[in-house]
């Protein structure tokens, strides 16, 4: 199946899909900052350069696109039509090099928290999930999803 549009307005289209800053991303940093959570952006030390580092509390904060990174289950994550073996390559690297970058950090002593573009819509919820960052103990716990 051919491209709807042509290859110059689709690599137009593709370039403005952030990687930093999106808009989950900045609804989780709102809510941390809410709470009187501080933290770092983007630590390029770190295996993944996470998008959010909680160093007092060694965690970091993953903020995965569904689509991207595949999130289970999610009516976001779907596989597109055209092109499918190129997108299948793609995005099953996606999920092989975020849960390397994960054993990684958990294998540091950070405690490795993803939170789903999907469940950032529930305000409410994403709160009381973030609110309990300062009542879990420090060290690795591994991967929270």
């Amino acid at each position: 199946m051919t491209d709807i549009v042509d290859q110059a307005t689709r690599s137009r289209m593709m370039s403005r899909i952030r990687n930093r800053d999106t808009a989950p991303e900045m609804a989780v940093r709102r809510e941390l900052y809410r709470l009187g959570i501080r933290y770092r952006l983007h630590n390029s030390q770190l295996p993944g350069r996470p998008d959010i580092v909680i160093g007092q509390q060694r965690t970091v904060i993953f903020v995965h696109g569904c689509y991207w990174h595949r999130h289970p289950g999610c009516r976001m994550a779907y596989t597109p039509k055209s092109n499918v073996e190129f997108w299948l390559t793609k995005l099953e690297g996606n999920v092989a090099r975020d849960t390397r970058n994960q054993a990684m950090l958990v294998e540091q002593g950070w405690r490795v928290i993803v939170i789903w573009e999907c469940e950032v819509g529930n305000r409410t919820a994403l709160r009381e999930r973030l609110a309990k960052l300062p009542e879990m103990r420090s060290g690795a716990d591994g991967i929270t999803s």
